[in-house]
C-alpha cells in the first residue's frame, strides 16, 4: 500500500477490483459459458465438466498473463491458454468456444462490479444513518447560513444536515437502479451478432445470466453508456460528499467556530492547528472523481464494432473512479463522527 491510499484510498474496493479478483471473475465467466453450451446443445456435458473440474485447481501463471496483456493487448488469449492446458486434449476446443476476449472481459467486470456496489451501498447507509443521528441530536442547533460566503440569515443545523443527506437517497436508489441496468451479461462472439453460437447464442446468453445472477442483456461490446452512466454516478457520490467536507471545512475555521473536529490534523510547526484532513480530502476526491468522469465520457466513441483505444480507457478510469468514491464514503463516516458542537 502507498502512503497516499493510507489518505485517499479504498484497500477493500481495490481489492474488489484487482488483477486476482478479475481472473477469478474471469475463470468464473469461462465455467459458467461451458455449463450454459452444454445445456444448449453446442457442446458435451463432460467437456462442461471437464472445464469445471480445470478451473477448480486452476492457479494463473502472472508472469505469462502479463506477457500476454503486453502482447495482445487483453489477458484472455493467454488465460484461455493457461486453462486449455489443464484440460484433456478431446475437451480443450469446448472451452471459450464461440466466446470472444471482451465477452469474458466485460462479464468478469460485472461479476466484480456487483461487489463493489454491495459495499458502496452499505457506506451509502451507514452515512445517512450517521447524519440522521445528527439531525436528531443537533437540528434544532442555531447555525448561521452562508451565502457567497458571507453571512446571511439564521438557520438551523438540521436544515445543514438535509443539505448533505439528501442526495444519498438519491445515490442508493440510483444505486439500485444500476444493478438492473448496469449488472447485465456480455455475450456476442467476436463482432458481437452472437453468430459464432451455431444459432444458440441467445439461449446461451439467458443460462449464463441465470448461472451468474446477471441481468440478460443484447451484446453491447460497442454501446458503452451503462457504464459511463456508472462512472458518472460514482463521481455524483464524490461530489456531494466533496460538497459536505468544503461545508465542514469552513464551518471549522477558527474565527467561525460552528463545529469542532475532534482529533484532527497536526502540523510539524504549529501545535495549536486542528487541521480538517478528512473534510479537505472529501473536497480532493470530489475534483478528482469529477475530472475523472469527464476522462471516462471519452469511451463512448467505439470505432464500429470494438474498440481496443475507448476499452483500455475504461480499464484504466473506472476501477480508480470506483476507488475513489469508496474512499470518500469511508472519510465522511469518519469526520462525521469527529464532530462536536457547542460544549461536547
Amino acid at each position: 500500500m502507498s502512503i497516499l491510499s493510507a489518505l485517499t484510498g479504498d484497500d477493500q474496493i481495490a481489492a474488489l477490483l484487482s488483477d486476482a479478483a478479475q481472473i477469478d471473475a474471469m475463470v468464473r465467466f469461462e465455467v459458467a459459458l461451458a455449463d450454459a453450451s452444454a445445456e444448449a446443445g453446442l457442446i458435451a456435458a463432460e467437456a462442461a465438466a471437464a472445464v469445471a473440474g480445470a478451473a477448480a485447481g486452476f492457479e494463473a501463471d502472472w508472469a505469462d498473463l502479463a506477457e500476454g496483456m503486453r502482447r495482445d493487448g487483453v489477458v484472455v488469449p493467454a488465460l484461455v491458454k493457461q486453462l486449455r492446458a489443464h484440460l484433456p486434449e478431446e475437451h480443450r476446443a469446448a472451452l471459450h468456444q464461440g466466446a470472444t476476449s471482451q465477452d469474458a472481459i466485460d462479464t468478469a467486470l460485472m461479476l466484480q462490479l456487483a461487489k463493489v456496489i454491495d459495499v458502496l451501498e452499505q457506506r451509502l447507509a451507514a452515512v445517512q444513518s450517521r447524519l440522521d443521528a445528527l439531525r436528531d441530536e443537533h437540528g434544532a442547533r442555531p447555525l448561521m447560513a452562508h451565502t457567497r460566503m458571507q453571512a446571511a440569515l439564521p438557520t438551523t443545523w438540521s436544515d445543514k444536515f438535509r443539505s448533505w443527506s439528501e442526495p444519498l437517497v438519491r445515490y442508493q436508489a440510483a444505486l439500485a437502479a444500476a444493478r438492473r441496468t448496469l449488472l447485465v451479461v456480455q455475450l456476442g462472439g467476436p463482432v458481437g451478432d452472437r453468430g459464432s453460437f451455431a444459432g444458440r447464442g441467445d439461449a446461451i446468453a439467458r443460462l449464463l445470466s441465470q448461472k451468474l445472477d446477471l441481468g440478460l442483456a443484447s451484446p453491447w461490446h460497442a454501446t458503452r453508456d451503462p457504464v459511463v452512466a456508472f462512472g458518472s454516478l460514482l463521481a455524483l457520490i464524490s461530489g456531494s460528499l466533496g460538497k459536505m467536507g468544503a461545508d465542514i471545512a469552513l464551518l471549522t475555521q477558527s474565527e467561525v467556530a460552528a463545529v469542532q473536529i475532534a482529533g484532527g490534523g497536526g502540523s510539524s510547526a504549529m501545535a495549536h492547528k486542528n487541521n480538517p484532513v478528512a473534510a479537505e480530502v472529501l473536497v480532493t476526491l470530489a475534483r478528482y472523481n469529477g475530472g475523472l468522469s469527464g476522462t471516462l465520457n471519452q469511451a463512448m466513441v467505439h470505432e464500429n464494432e470494438r474498440s481496443g483505444a475507448a476499452w483500455t480507457l475504461e480499464w484504466l478510469v473506472l476501477p480508480q473512479m470506483a476507488v475513489t468514491a469508496g474512499a470518500g464514503l469511508r472519510l465522511a463516516l469518519q469526520l462525521l463522527g469527529q464532530l462536536r458542537f457547542g460544549t461536547e
